[in-house]
């Protein structure tokens, strides 16, 4: 129970910071310090990350960051997506599922590189 609650803290540290949280914190560490499996990691960090999303959103909007309109469009929409999502996880064999996960992260983390380095060119 201690490294949840030390992932937790963390977690919710850098997604209000960074603006990340369920698919880039939460599921790697519940699947590596926790031991979770990898579909009921990504279940957990479902439910995990509505509190740090709920928070973060409010505290950003009081800076006047946040783009209501924005969010509820892509928030309904995403809505179908997800149902889908849930059974396609479900009839996948858990390592397509470790795999695809495991190359959307290396995908984020090379965009994330390749405008770092753009940015600094400018």
């Amino acid at each position: 129970m201690v490294e949840v609650v030390l992932i937790g803290i963390a977690a919710g540290l850098l997604a209000g910071m960074l603006g990340v949280g369920g698919g880039a914190l939460f599921v790697p560490a519940l699947v590596a310090i926790v031991g979770l499996r990898q579909v009921d990691a990504e279940a957990t960090s479902l439910l995990a990350i509505v509190p740090v999303a709920l928070v973060g959103a409010v505290r950003q909007h009081r800076y006047g960051n946040l783009r209501v309109r924005d969010a509820a469009v892509v928030g309904l929409l995403a809505v179908p997506g997800a149902v889908a999502g849930v059974a396609l996880v479900n009839a996948l064999p858990t390592r397509v599922v470790e795999v695809s996960f495991a190359g959307l992260q290396l995908f984020v983390a090379a965009q994330l590189v390749r405008r770092a380095f753009r940015d600094a060119a400018r």
